[in-house]
């Protein structure tokens, strides 16, 4: 099973949104010009950059 983690090799800064885009199977790219779109985007992006697992690489 899939699960939403912080990606350990796509990572611009802590990478959430490169965890985000692995996890739904689209372009980082994609994910970040959302974020950067979002009102909110500072306040969302470090709960998950705080809150998100790292991917386990076992």
């Amino acid at each position: 099973m899939n699960r939403l983690t912080k990606s350990e090799t796509d990572k611009a800064l802590f990478g959430v949104c490169a965890g985000i885009a692995e996890f739904f199977n689209i372009s980082p790219l994609i994910v970040r010009v959302l974020f950067l779109l979002t009102p909110a985007v500072f306040t969302i992006y470090l709960l998950l950059a705080a809150f998100l697992p790292k991917k386990s690489l076992y």
